[in-house]
């Protein structure tokens, strides 16, 4: 297994693995210095989308359990804006889910690995590492930490994590074919499921 360079993620992006597909890395919008997005030498940093952004703490007490998962502990964060751009606020050690902009469409033989961008841990935000396996598709939802004991800003529109694409010999039964329960995610948070 290896991984995909810049080359071979645009040839899969051609067949529909990453739409949309920004074919550089880009760093700046309208003069504006943002987080980057985009293809990069070895990955895909991909955006977050200002669509919605679901804060752990809607409640101040109880317990949150990934087999049966209350969404009422949740709270929608508003998009603020100001010079820099489009923005959510995490509050000091918070928790919150997020959406990818892009959708993805893997093929059989490539899994992807979603890692942290510098620029953001640099600031004590986590993107959780997580995978989309062989055969997967939709739009990722993302897991991310403020791991300080300040406010933190995530930018809308800009780039979250970045994602690495790692390519083997086609797999004999893909995340499409065994009916992955996160399958042809929508362009909104999905919580867990079991």
């Amino acid at each position: 297994m290896s991984v995909l360079s810049d080359k071979e993620i645009r040839e899969f992006a051609e067949k529909g693995m990453i739409s949309p597909f920004q074919t550089e890395l880009i760093s700046k919008e309208n003069d504006v210095p943002i987080l980057s997005y985009g293809l990069s030498s070895y990955g895909y940093d991909i955006r977050l989308s200002p669509n919605q952004c679901l804060l752990f703490g809607g409640v101040q007490h109880g317990m949150c359990d990934a087999k049966n998962f209350d969404p009422e502990i949740l709270k929608e964060t508003e998009l603020h804006e100001d010079e820099r751009g489009k923005y959510f606020i995490i509050p000091p050690f918070g928790y919150c889910l997020g959406v990818a902009m892009e959708y993805l469409k893997l093929p059989r033989d490539v899994t992807v690995v979603a890692v942290g961008k510098s620029t953001y841990a640099r600031a004590g935000i986590m993107a959780n590492i997580t995978p989309a396996e062989a055969g997967w598709e939709g739009h990722l939802t993302l897991e991310i930490s403020n791991c300080t004991p300040l406010f933190n800003k995530i930018y809308a529109n800009e780039g979250i994590c970045q994602l690495l694409f790692y390519q083997g010999e086609p797999c004999e039964v893909d995340y499409q074919m065994r009916k992955g329960k996160y399958q042809k995610q929508p362009y909104e948070v999905v919580l867990s499921k079991v």
